[in-house]
């Protein structure tokens, strides 16, 4: 994910050509937490699956198309928004 991927724990929105990438990387405390609910230790990859899912399904309920980046770690929020029919006044 080239700049955007530091390695700090949260969630980033950076510019890209095509609209904006949204990644998130999960904290020590954030795993640990999920660990002690799910009572044994969640894996990376489970919880990116979870905040993405989480955050495409509102993206799209906004109106905005979102795809995931080719490597699966990131998603693509293209920038122009298609909202859905009656959702807007004229």
């Amino acid at each position: 994910m080239g700049d955007a991927d530091s390695g700090i724990p949260g969630l980033r929105v950076s510019e890209v050509s095509a609209g904006a990438l949204v990644s998130w990387t999960a904290s020590d405390g954030f795993t640990a937490l999920a660990r002690e609910q799910a009572g044994r230790a969640p894996s990376n990859d489970s919880l990116r699956v979870i905040v993405q899912a989480a955050v495409t399904g509102l993206l799209v309920q906004l109106g905005h198309t979102v795809t995931e980046t080719s490597d699966g770690d990131g998603l693509v929020v293209l920038a122009e928004a298609v909202f859905p029919q009656g959702s807007m006044s004229s």
